[in-house]
């Protein structure tokens, strides 16, 4: 009798019953990322994916993730992650900067008149879904169709271009 193939569910369920496994352990006892990383097979170094949640590749190629309570690694203490900036640290005095903001104000509203003018021929072009179709669309309608497709997704980027700068221009 042969091997029926595994259920895709199989591996979701495992992995979520070694991360319930872990989180019992690592709550059981003081564990630091590098006893979680040992035990979670890790081949590589893991990275943090927040503040107690980490992620590793294990020899098998599949990703681990597991969480080091209490923010035990060995990673930069948090005091040195939350220190003040130093007094050498360069600075830029306040016309320096407001020349700079107006600058990037200026690049910004050029770049939206730039994309409102290209969201208007686009519309123009696109003619509510509607284009007159062209000489060799006539006798090819998945060419036409295909034209149509094209312009409404330019006519929705070049929407959501006018969206973002606008709202970077309101900050």
């Amino acid at each position: 009798m042969s091997n029926p193939r595994p259920s895709p569910l199989v591996r979701p369920l495992a992995c979520a019953l070694a991360c319930g496994a872990a989180l019992w352990l690592t709550q059981a006892g003081a564990v630091s990322l590098a006893d979680r990383a040992h035990e979670s097979g890790c081949t590589t170094k893991p990275v943090s994916m927040s503040s107690a949640l980490y992620k590793c590749t294990t020899r098998t190629g599949a990703e681990a993730f597991f969480n080091v309570p209490d923010g035990r690694s060995e990673s930069a203490p948090s005091s040195a992650r939350n220190a003040p900036t130093p007094s050498s640290f360069p600075r830029v005095d306040s016309d320096t900067q407001k020349s700079r903001d107006e600058m990037r104000r200026k690049v910004l509203g050029d770049e939206l008149a730039t994309e409102e003018k290209l969201l208007a021929e686009t519309r123009t072009e696109y003619g509510n879904g509607a284009p007159a179709p062209l000489a060799e669309e006539k006798a090819d309608a998945e060419r036409y169709r295909q034209r149509i497709e094209r312009l409404r997704q330019g006519v929705q980027l070049h929407e959501r271009n006018v969206e973002a700068l606008k709202k970077e221009l309101g900050r």
